[in-house]
């Protein structure tokens, strides 16, 4: 098998000034058998969202060929905070992922997207890190009964203290040793971490589960060709150590691409295309 554009998710990151529905339509229309569900207001706000409810967006999916493969409730904006120190906060944090998982499930989909947190910048990083693995392991041992798959991405240092590149990410997997705890790669994140695509395969082989396959200079959630990102180089890599899972466009939706985000989906399914045409890119 060779990479492919159907291994690239439908996402409805761009669409948080739209309506859902503009949402799935296009992802039918660009060709997408798969989304990524990013769990945020209004579209699918995980503490509003019944099982009845979550039923129903799967029908609104599957009456156009649709399915859910990854669902990520937003956790670094919202107050999501599973390595809080404060015990309401985290407790809370813990029970929204638990909700997701139960979602997850109804809404049939496979993955659930975990981030680590963050402690105080003035307490010990350790005492942080062991509240995230606890919760962590918490979070995915509730998903596993539920038959779901977690995976954990490491964030950029601004977002968070504790997981920020492939060494912190594999030893917070280690550490928890949930056979259902997989990573993300997230090619900005890596970027900002000063890593390659073969850095984080020598680091977690066949744990890479999910990508997110996204633009910056070198931060920045950019659609391709407006950072300066190797976008071929990445697909190579990728295509030279096996990956065969899913890939999403994290286009985040409060800048102009929330506009009119179609057109830039649709530019960057044109460059992976292009590059993945290139001679011995195939």
């Amino acid at each position: 098998m060779t990479l492919s554009l159907q291994q690239i998710t439908g996402s409805n990151f761009a669409y948080q000034h739209l309506p859902f529905e503009r949402f799935l339509d296009d992802a039918a229309a660009l060709g997408r058998e798969r989304v990524e569900l990013w769990g945020v207001a209004p579209h699918f706000h995980i503490p509003q969202v019944s099982d009845a409810e979550a039923r129903a967006v799967r029908r609104r999916l599957e009456s156009r060929g649709l399915a859910v493969h990854c669902l990520t409730p937003e956790q670094v904006m919202y107050p999501v905070n599973i390595a809080s120190p404060v015990t309401w906060l985290r407790a809370a944090s813990i029970g929204m992922f638990r909700r997701a998982a139960e979602l997850c499930a109804e809404l049939g989909a496979e993955l659930l997207l975990l981030t680590p947190g963050r402690g105080f910048e003035d307490e010990p990083v350790e005492a942080a890190r062991r509240r995230s693995a606890d919760a962590v392991g918490e979070i995915a041992a509730y998903a596993a009964a539920l038959g779901v798959t977690c995976v954990l991405e490491p964030l950029q240092r601004v977002e968070s203290n504790l997981v920020n590149d492939s060494r912190t990410l594999a030893e917070m997997i280690d550490e928890v040793g949930a056979a259902n705890l997989g990573a993300v790669l997230d090619t900005v994140g890596m970027a900002v971490a000063g890593e390659s695509v073969d850095d984080y395969f020598d680091t977690l082989g066949d744990r890479v589960r999910h990508v997110h396959l996204i633009d910056g200079r070198p931060a920045g959630h950019l659609a391709w060709g407006d950072g300066e990102l190797p976008l071929a180089d990445y697909l190579a890599a990728l295509q030279r150590r096996g990956y065969r899972g899913s890939m999403t466009f994290e286009l985040f939706g409060d800048g102009a691409y929330a506009f009119a985000p179609r057109p830039v989906v649709e530019r960057c399914l044109a460059a992976v295309g292009d590059a993945l045409a290139e001679p011995g890119r195939r």
